[in-house]
């Protein structure tokens, strides 16, 4: 991945956040939120066989240049880049998407989620996960009940690991199990390849594209049908 330069305003700008940030709880809140409510997820260009390239020059030209959306490895690593730019300790971790499994199911990791240092102690952000995904950064805190803007949300403990779940109706939902382990910009660059082109991959032949609303309303685009959950 190249060493372009982060442009930070033009980025606040995207996402409608102005300035007055610090690395904080409440400035990292406000980052999250402000990304999920103006950056789509999408997999156009996968669909269309074009992988994404993760190059932080690349993402800014595609998501916040050229106002476009991205899935996981786009959306988390521009959000990465920004907190970085404020400040913020950002550890780089991937997870294995479980949703429609059970928790402790055998996937592929192939799901970007960053690690946040705070004095609070450490937090979840993934601002990529399509129609479930966090609009609140989550406490590294398992077996807690926590409120995000868009539903509640917990990390249930799966031997060594954490899974993340969400309540949908009166069920719990499981999203992505996080492997123990940090990883490095290849790991990532690997993953993207095999999301992107893989045709077990769900997004080389489904359209998708979805966005959380205000009043914690969520619409998703799935080919051609579009749903609206509040």
């Amino acid at each position: 991945m190249s060493e372009t330069a982060f442009d930070l305003d033009a980025y606040l700008g995207r996402i409608g956040c102005p300035g007055g940030l610090g690395g904080d709880l409440a400035s990292l809140s406000r980052v999250v939120a402000a990304h999920s409510a103006s950056i789509p997820f999408e997999n156009i260009d996968v669909l269309l066989g074009r992988p994404p390239k993760l190059d932080i020059g690349a993402l800014q030209a595609k998501l916040v240049g050229s106002r476009r959306g991205g899935y996981c490895f786009e959306q988390n690593l521009l959000l990465r880049s920004a907190l970085q730019a404020l400040g913020f300790e950002t550890t780089s971790m991937i997870a294995r998407v479980v949703r429609g499994f059970p928790a402790d199911a055998a996937r592929f990791a192939t799901h970007v989620v960053i690690r946040v240092g705070l004095s609070e102690g450490s937090f979840l952000v993934d601002v990529g996960f399509g129609n479930l995904t966090p609009t609140a950064a989550i406490a590294l805190a398992p077996n807690v009940e926590q409120a995000t803007p868009h539903g509640a949300m917990r990390l249930v403990p799966v031997g060594s690991e954490v899974v993340l779940q969400a309540q949908v109706g009166d069920t719990w939902e499981n999203l992505w199990r996080l492997c123990s382990q940090t990883v490095v910009d290849a790991d990532y660059e690997v993953a993207n390849w095999f999301t992107a082109t893989h045709p077990a991959s769900p997004f080389v032949g489904n359209m998708i594209a979805a966005r959380p609303l205000p009043g914690g309303r969520r619409r998703t685009f799935l080919n051609g049908s579009l749903a609206l959950r509040r």
